[in-house]
């Protein structure tokens, strides 16, 4: 070939889509191809396909398959002359990779297609199981229903059916196999046929008719005795073997691999419970012990298989307790805590990638289309069908759903399953991922007639789709009521930059030129984000108006719609859910901290829109609990390939929940609309220092194992333990706290001495290092000062290293600092004993003596004086000054040294609790203990306020005037009255101080 032809042939492959010529070059350079190397139209019909290189590529290996020249000639004869065989053969060759395996092990396979016309419709499940029907065995069951899969998936690429038919196709062909499943396990036992009537029930998407390429095939088994009188038990046991075998035939991998795998896990009792029941007993349970889901799950029961008189028996049985189970106690809320607890259970490195159970995934459609069915399927039969688009019709003809809504889901679940049916033709595996290689993307996009930028419009159209159902589920799943913008004056609905100034200026924006800079910004032009945008605005500026500094707010609000702009779900999500532009208003003008959290991770934001947060897992801003965060932080570790990513993904998880943390604490201090401020606030207290200590010790103990994981595979040469100091031990911490910790640790069995010192040593230096590296996570500073010998001292010590120090040199502030020692990550045994080590020093038998309380007096005299920041105000430092953190603490804490030992009550690491037991033991009166609570909860509110405002941590009230208003408004205090919150800070702090003079300092104390 000459250079010119072959740059000519090089440029005509790159046109028709192949994106590697020069490989495509040397096939059809081939033997094979040598009778149609220069026909157009063999070149026309491979750049039509998904994948034109994996097209010829298919083509050649089928051509080499062939059994002789005459079976070589024509089937080229008939790929040249006959369009439909031409475009159906060379479509598939193009989808799927795994259906080319199949013709190039089979390859008279291919004639099955010439018999498929575009005129030919599917006329239903006959002509599957005539498809089926040589088969005698499983091995030439997988591969007739290969062939029959084969017909499908070329009437599905070429366009010959829609997604809906090719899923009811699909789901057709599962239902002769299942027949064909059931008539070979019948051949093998026919005595265990005859002994019983088994009836095979398909559930979920086969039973719906609304099957994916690959999916397991769920079913139910009903069985009854074949005739009267036959022993029940022995029939139900025939049944039993007939129905596993059934499963084994489809599931179990031959020579020509497998079917699908049959699932039986959605019976009565899953897979606890028999695998065959009669029909009495069937309904007995769904009358006694059935949850919701498993009435939702019913919606797709069909009969398919084995004996069709008990199998609608079984519907018919069944069906009246599906439509009463709207009536159940709390069924939308168990519907919908279901739906929660599937999105918090995809691994988070998938959820974005997610085709299925992501957010505006298939699974929102088909629960929010399933839960109206069962609600209003009660009374109105037209809505009780199994597929999904069927009933989103007859929901939309019935009022229930507005047709446009149900117009726009419609499309967008189509081409969703279409891009499922195409993922998954392609390699013939079960994957609900979108690819992340650009070139599986490409084909994916080319076989959905993306054609001009495949992979990057693919994206695109996914994204927009789902977005449609994001917005849509929440609309139709959780009936939102979002009425803000009804409340404002006439006109004020839709804002107009001419408008924009004289609102800005009644509102008291600070800068109302800057102000309409970002509110152009936001609001000019055409696009719909634009529009939504226009919409939102003018409700969102009266609540930034209602905040300190309303300018940060539209500031912060404008960054973070730059960052999610192009996020279907995050406008989408302000307008139609209602408490969630309102919380993100809040946190916007509260301060800097949460806004600087979520500009790291903007898509946090959705946490301000996850219903109620009481579900599992926490969704909203409700706090996580430790587990929940540890199981979380360790499963990301997991699947971390070392440590450094391992303790990337928990210092994210962190992040993350920092935010959470900050925004519930900000509504909480704010209130909304709709729910008042927190009015107990120890309890907004209490609930940040226990969510910021738990996810704390959450990040200690995924960062401990990331860390031992990697260096030691598990395996570390010495037990190891992490004790929580301060108020980390005490959970108490704050936002910008510091983790005061000591480290423990035991050599393992034979293991010597140095070597486990070195490696614990080396295990504190890695995680020190890898929680204080530099990115987008705010760092984690562990703080072991508080260890023997201060900093003077080894940084880690054997738990008889410990014992020996604090037998022989142990001073009375390390028994004052061992109060809130408490175990936080590790090796639980050896904290356990490290904890009954503390005990006798913490709480002294006898308690106190004179030397120690007159030493305890002098050390925080000493404190006070030294530490106190030149230039502070004493009467406004809330840590050091009088009545402050410092004075509320060492008060409790040396009436822990002085009673603990027989107040059982008082062996507590928490503050508020041992002010309580202290109380309750008559050590203190009811009216001290109050104003030391009163002033304890309030400086540790003013810390939480300065963080959240400034970003940074703080122990004196901020002097710059926006920040103070704004610690004022977090702490109740409306415009302007800063001052009667520093004069309130002042009272209270001189009561406190009062009282601890009396406690702490007097002789009789």
């Amino acid at each position: 070939m000459t250079p010119g032809r072959r740059s000519s042939t090089f440029t005509r492959l790159l046109r028709h889509g192949f994106t590697d010529p020069s490989a495509a070059e040397r096939l059809l350079d081939s033997a094979e191809l040598a009778p149609v190397r220069d026909d157009p139209v063999l070149l026309e019909a491979l750049g039509a396909t998904a994948d034109p290189d994996l097209a010829l590529h298919g083509l050649v290996r089928l051509l080499e398959a062939q059994h002789g020249p005459t079976a070589h000639r024509e089937l080229l004869d008939t790929l040249i002359a006959a369009k439909p065989l031409r475009d159906r053969l060379l479509g598939v060759l193009g989808a799927s990779a795994a259906l080319a395996d199949h013709l190039a092990r089979h390859p008279s396979d291919w004639q099955a297609l010439v018999t498929y016309e575009p005129r030919d419709l599917h006329r239903g499940v006959a002509e599957f199981e005539r498809g089926l029907a040589e088969a005698t065995d499983p091995v030439s069951l997988r591969v007739a229903y290969r062939r029959c899969l084969l017909s499908i998936a070329a009437r599905d690429v070429c366009g010959t059916i829609d997604v809906a038919d090719t899923a009811a196709e699909l789901a057709d062909l599962a239902t002769a196999t299942l027949r064909a499943a059931l008539a070979l396990a019948s051949e093998a036992a026919p005595q265990d046929a005859a002994a019983c009537r088994l009836a095979v029930i398909a559930m979920g998407k086969c039973g719906g008719r609304e099957l994916n390429y690959v999916s397991d095939v769920d079913v139910i088994f009903v069985a009854e005795a074949a005739a009267e009188g036959t022993d029940e038990s022995k029939a139900l046991a025939a049944a039993t073997r007939l129905a596993s075998h059934l499963m084994r035939i489809c599931s179990e991998t031959t020579v020509e691999g497998s079917i699908w795998p049959v699932d039986a896990n959605l019976r009565p009792e899953g897979r606890n419970g028999p695998l065959v029941r009669t029909l009495s007993s069937h309904l007995a349970y769904y009358q006694r012990w059935a949850k919701t889901w498993e009435f939702q799950a019913l919606l797709k029961a069909r009969p398919v298989a084995g004996d069709a008189t008990l199998g609608q028996a079984y519907i018919d049985a069944l069906d009246p307790l599906v439509w009463q189970a709207a009536e159940r106690e709390n069924f939308v809320p168990d519907v919908q805590k279901m739906r929660r607890r599937v999105v918090e259970n995809i691994p988070a490195a998938e959820i974005e990638r997610e085709l299925k159970l992501g957010p505006g995934g298939l699974r929102d459609v088909e629960f929010a289309v399933q839960l109206l069915q069962l609600v209003h399927g009660r009374t109105d039969a037209s809505l009780r069908s199994g597929t999904t688009l069927h009933a989103l019709q007859a929901l939309a003809a019935g009022g229930y759903v507005g047709r446009e809504d149900a117009a726009r889901l419609d499309e967008a679940y189509r081409f969703l399953r279409s891009m499922e049916h195409r993922i998954q033709l392609c390699r013939l595996r079960r994957t609900h991922l979108v690819p992340e290689a650009e070139a599986d993307q490409r084909r994916l996009g080319r076989s959905l007639g993306l054609r001009a930028d495949p992979a990057a419009e693919l994206i695109r159209e996914w994204k927009r789709h789902t977005g449609v159902v994001r917005r849509l589920h929440e609309k139709l799943f959780y009936r939102p009521l979002l009425d803000a913008v009804a409340q404002l004056a006439p006109g004020e609905a839709r804002l107009s930059p001419e408008a924009a100034r004289e609102r800005l200026v009644a509102l008291g924006y600070a800068d109302p030129a800057a102000a309409l800079r970002h509110l152009e910004a936001l609001a000019s032009g055409v696009t719909r984000k634009a529009a939504i945008q226009r919409t939102l605005l003018p409700v969102l500026l009266g609540w930034f108006a209602d905040s300190a500094d309303p300018d940060a707010g539209l500031l912060n609000f404008r960054k973070v719609s730059d960052a999610l702009g192009k996020t279907p779900w995050y406008l989408r999500l302000l307008r139609d859910e209602g408490a969630a532009a309102e919380n993100l208003a809040r946190v916007l003008s509260a301060g800097r901290l949460a806004p600087d959290l979520l500009m790291r991770a903007p898509e946090a934001v959705a946490l301000l829109g996850q219903g109620d947060g009481t579900g599992p897992g926490g969704g909203g801003l409700e706090p996580r609990d430790r587990g929940q965060l540890e199981q979380e932080i360790m499963a990301a570790v997991g699947r971390a390939e070392n440590a450094a990513q391992g303790v990337t993904a928990a210092r994210g998880v962190r992040r993350r929940e920092l935010f959470r943390t900050a925004a519930a604490d900000i509504v909480g201090s704010y209130g909304t609309e709709t729910s008042p401020a927190e009015a107990d606030q120890g309890a907004l207290v209490d609930r940040v220092g226990a969510a910021v200590s738990d996810l704390t010790a959450a990040t200690l103990a995924g960062t401990l194992r990331a860390v031992v994981r990697d260096g030691w595979g598990d395996t570390l040469p010495t037990r190891f333990a992490i004790i929580g100091m301060g108020r980390f031990g005490g959970h108490e911490l704050g936002y910008g706290s510091d983790a005061d910790v000591l480290f423990v640790h035991e050599p393992q069995d034979g293991v010597d001495e140095q070597e486990a010192a070195a490696a614990a040593n080396k295990v504190v230096a890695e995680m020190r290092r890898l929680l204080q590296l530099p990115s987008a996570d705010p760092p984690l500073l562990i703080d072991a000062d508080l260890r023997p010998e201060g900093k003077s001292g080894p940084l880690v010590r054997t738990l008889k290293s410990y014992e020996a120090y604090y037998r022989r040199w142990s001073l009375v502030w390390e028994s004052q600092a061992l109060l809130r020692a408490e175990p936080v990550a590790g090796d639980a045994e050896l904290a356990r004993r490290f904890t009954e080590l503390a005990d006798p020093l913490r709480y002294p038998r006898g308690g106190l003596g004179d030397d120690a309380v007159r030493e305890i007096r002098r050390l925080k005299a000493r404190m006070e004086s030294e530490r106190l920041p030149r230039g502070a105000d004493p009467k406004l430092h809330t840590k050091l000054g009088p009545g402050g953190l410092s004075d509320v603490e060492w008060t409790v804490q040396l009436i822990q040294l002085r009673h603990g030992h027989r107040v059982p009550g008082l062996r507590t690491t928490r503050t508020r609790e041992a002010l309580a037991a202290a109380r309750e033991a008559g050590l203190l009166s009811e009216e001290d203990t109050a104003v030391l609570d009163e002033a304890w909860v309030l400086a540790t509110r003013v810390r939480n306020a300065v963080m959240l405002v400034r970003g940074r941590a703080g122990d004196t009230f901020p002097t710059e005037p926006r920040e103070l208003a704004a610690v004022g408004r977090y702490l109740g205090y409306g415009a302007g009255h800063a001052g009667d919150m520093l004069d309130a800070y002042r009272r209270t702090a001189r009561r406190a101080r009062t009282v601890v003079e009396e406690l702490f300092y007097a002789d009789g104390a």
